[in-house]
């Protein structure tokens, strides 16, 4: 039986911009100068997916201290500059969008700012004008599920028609929390391990995304990649 969808909802960095890559290089080095020495796999496992206040808090637990107010303004133009002359869209997501039969919105960590420049650098700002939703519009960020439900409340939908395209581990927590159903791409940091569970598919190209969204089965419950 095929799934009855009224949305697909999309992650910003890492799904619709090959942005995480970029990201976590920056903050490794900022992190560094902080005294907290991570790989750029612990970033990815410990940060990629949430919302900036949410990382704020976990870096100053750890540091037993308040970061200085000026921390972010101070980071921000780092990650603009290196996305400046970095990014790109993700291989395959321009396709992918092309050819999905659904309506179709954008779920973030970044604030609206941030995907303003990501979205309109790479020319995929135009596609969603005025279905771009924050992890600042709501209380809790990733993997709580209140930045989906939002999504999904503001588009008119009810969470049990949406599906959700995420890459990263608290991306997927999220989705699932919220009932979505979740396609996990494992093309980009996160190994393919990290976002297999219930209700999930996983994959590693993002040109078999539309084909996979319309085959998906009301009681998903797939965590291996489709075959190529």
């Amino acid at each position: 039986m095929t799934a009855s969808i009224g949305l697909v909802i999309l992650d910003c960095d890492g799904v619709l911009v090959d942005s995480e890559r970029i990201g976590v290089r920056v903050d490794a080095a900022v992190l560094a100068q902080l005294g907290w020495h991570l790989t750029e796999a612990e970033i990815v496992d410990r940060f990629l997916g949430r919302s900036t206040e949410s990382i704020t808090r976990e870096i100053e637990d750890h540091l037993g201290r308040p970061l200085p107010e000026s921390w972010a303004a101070e980071v921000a133009p780092l990650h603009r500059r290196a996305l400046a002359a970095e990014l790109r869209p993700v291989d395959g997501i321009v396709e992918a969008l092309d050819e999905l039969p659904y309506p179709s919105c954008v779920a973030s960590g970044g604030s609206h700012e941030k995907m303003r420049f990501t979205l309109g650098l790479t020319g995929l700002y135009r596609r969603f004008e005025g279905r771009v939703f924050s992890a600042t519009e709501v209380a809790r960020g990733k993997p709580a599920p209140d930045l989906f439900l939002h999504a999904a409340e503001r588009m008119g939908v009810d969470p049990s028609a949406c599906v959700v395209v995420e890459d990263s581990f608290h991306g997927v927590r999220a989705a699932r929390a919220a009932g979505m159903r979740v396609f996990g791409y494992a093309g980009g940091l996160t190994p393919a391990h990290r976002l297999e569970g219930p209700h999930t598919v996983v994959f590693e190209d993002m040109r078999q995304l539309p084909a996979l969204v319309a085959g998906a089965p009301d009681d998903t419950d797939r965590s291996t990649q489709p075959p190529s």
